[in-house]
């Protein structure tokens, strides 16, 4: 069993930045594709980032591409959400979720963690 936590979530302006991170409970995780989705108020949840298990593959869509940046640190269990130039529509709670297999199929994941809240916001 995988537990993932994510942590970094805040209040930020517009044009801000964030780092979000989501720690994992076993070192299996290292073995894990991670894919970061996010949920605002009455839109469906939408994958923003994804990352595979060695970091070499990484995909966005085109809302996010250039403003946000997943990476991980295997090491350290640890998988990143650098999220630049930050607009209120960014506004959400964003989950980690980690797989066996490359997926941004937010039903194909098996692990997921509880959330944090980015608010972008003047």
């Amino acid at each position: 069993q995988v537990q993932l936590v994510e942590s970094g979530g805040g209040l930020v302006q517009p044009g801000g930045s964030l780092r979000l991170s989501c720690a994992a409970s076993v070192r299996t995780f290292i073995t894990y594709a991670v894919v970061w989705f996010r949920h605002a108020p009455r839109k469906e949840r939408v994958f923003v980032a994804a990352i595979n298990w060695s970091g070499s593959n990484k995909n966005y869509p085109d809302s996010v591409k250039g403003r946000f940046t997943i990476s991980r640190d295997n090491a350290k269990n640890t998988v990143y959400l650098q999220m630049n130039s930050l607009k209120p529509e960014d506004t959400a709670v964003y989950y980690c979720a980690a797989d066996r297999y490359y997926t941004y199929c937010p039903e194909n994941m098996n692990y997921w963690g509880k959330g944090t809240l980015v608010t972008v916001s003047s």
